[in-house]
């Protein structure tokens, strides 16, 4: 920092901007380590099916080839994939890292090989022989929560991984005293995150010491740590987990990969580091998910277009296993269920449904704008079943700056906040009465001017807590030195 520089009232410069816009930044990839060899992984071309025989003897005498292990390698070595999220009736499979007995999505792992060059391990691979014996795959949450679907867990018996319920106020008076009721389907459709760099990984253990470093591209270095530690039975001082650059996550790095356990347990096993470095089709694969919401949504509503309550069916399409925090996404959907409007009685039910899929985990915003987006769209299907404007309508439902802090149907309180004044600052700077004039005009021509509005409170800031229950701790320590020396450490 320059001398003198101040850090309140005036903008703190990056640090980190000079080493990135210099090309002297280091991701996952660019990490070497002296005996480093490489990983590459069989996948599953199968969304569901029996996993006869694996047949790796020709891998195994495949050029530069150093080892190759399978699921009954390693199901005693390494633990299950964790699932940090708990809810009440919440079905978890066994994960494991590499696939035993059946595989439940196309892209699952099944075996891995490790060689001396990345190419000759990818080669190897193609080696594998995999005697399949496929099964009837269910791909639509809703069809796999209908009777007579295929089971995809046969340990459970459903499909149904969990339902999470949310009520407050009377939801049934809400909708007798309604004049009028609106419903809307809304699908917030599967999609992939795609970030820049795939996921990669370096694994090195010093047997001497005792001590495993891990670079990996992560969100939660801290947590992936304590993950990592217990899925490798190793104390937690031990494991050494380090996020060089990321080259974006937008939540799909938020997570625990079973191949950030699987290096950490090659590196200890071989004696050498090894390096995971994902591709492009891998990505698509087998990072997690986002969305993969279906919802049914009914509001009942006053003629003057106060609404009296809402009720949601959300059908979560979950994948084949959970990820992190698979069970909790829908959850924060439901919790901003009235986002910020005073709306007094609701009810959400969210049915988690197993599919032969890639798990659904957090991605932009996780859950919220999911919930965002069903809110806003019915709140514009309200004003135009009433003929009004889609802001008086939010107005109207607005809580006043005098009921803060606000108590709301689903249990969260809002502090502050004057939102009345907030959107009419926003209308002003855009000239809205002005686009709705050009609107009227345009349509006379027959030209269409769409003008949407959206209004939202986020849950933000979730960190450890022992209500919900998420693990993890914080600090931050200020020292204050005789010379007036401050020291910030967070």
């Amino acid at each position: 920092m320059p001398k003198g520089k101040k850090f309140v009232g005036e903008p703190i410069p990056r640090v980190e901007d000079h080493r990135l816009i210099t090309g002297r930044s280091q991701y996952v990839d660019d990490i070497v380590r002296p005996r480093m060899a490489y990983a590459a992984i069989l996948r599953s071309i199968y969304a569901h099916a029996r996993v006869k025989a694996v047949h790796v003897e020709n891998a195994r005498r495949a050029p530069g080839v150093i080892a190759v292990f399978t699921g009954e390698d390693v199901r005693e070595a390494i633990g299950p994939v964790p699932v940090a999220s708990r809810l009440p009736d919440l079905k978890v499979p066994k994960h494991p890292v590499l696939a035993v007995e059946k595989v439940h999505y196309v892209g699952e792992p099944i075996a891995v090989v490790v060689a001396e060059d990345r190419y000759l391990a990818r080669d190897a691979v193609d080696l594998i022989e995999v005697e399949y014996e496929p099964l009837e795959a269910v791909v639509d949450p809703e069809r796999a929560i209908a009777e007579g679907a295929p089971i995809i867990h046969e340990e459970f018996g459903t499909n149904v991984a969990f339902v999470w319920q949310l009520s407050g106020g009377d939801i049934e008076r809400a909708f007798r005293e309604a004049d009028l009721v609106v419903s809307q389907r809304m699908v917030n459709q599967r999609l992939i995150p795609v970030a820049m760099e795939p996921r990669g990984v370096v694994a090195e253990y010093l047997p001497g010491e005792g001590q495993l470093t891990v670079w990996t591209s992560t969100q939660i270095p801290h947590l992936l740590r304590t993950q990592l530690a217990a899925m490798l039975r190793l104390a937690e001082n031990r494991v050494r987990v380090i996020a060089p650059e990321v080259g974006g996550g937008f939540g799909s790095k938020l997570n625990v990969y079973a191949e950030e356990a699987l290096v950490g347990y090659l590196a200890m096993r071989l004696g050498r580091p090894i390096k995971w470095i994902e591709t492009r089709r891998e990505n698509f694969l087998s990072t997690i998910h986002g969305r993969g919401q279906i919802a049914e949504v009914e509001a009942a509503v006053k003629r003057d277009g106060t609404v009296l309550g809402l009720r949601y069916k959300i059908i979560q399409d979950v994948g084949a296993y959970h990820q992190l925090l698979t069970p909790a996404i829908p959850t924060l959907t439901g919790l901003m269920a009235t986002g910020p409007y005073k709306i007094p009685n609701l009810r959400v039910q969210v049915i988690g449904a197993f599919t032969n899929k890639m798990a659904t985990d957090a991605y932009r915003g996780a859950g919220r704008p999911e919930a965002t987006y069903l809110l806003e769209r019915m709140m514009d299907r309200i004003a135009g079943e009433l003929g009004l404007d889609p802001v008086e309508v939010r107005m109207r439902n607005f809580p006043q700056p005098e009921e803060f802090p606000f108590p709301t149907a689903s249990g969260l309180a809002y502090d502050s906040g004057n939102y009345q004044q907030a959107l009419r600052r926003a209308l002003e700077i855009v000239g809205y009465e002005g686009l709705r004039q050009e609107q009227q005009q345009l349509r006379q021509q027959g030209r269409y001017l769409g003008i949407g509005i959206s209004t939202y409170v986020e849950i933000c800031a979730l960190g450890p807590s022992p209500a919900l229950p998420a693990g993890g701790w914080e600090s931050a320590t200020v020292r204050v030195e005789p010379t007036g020396k401050i020291t910030v450490l967070t």
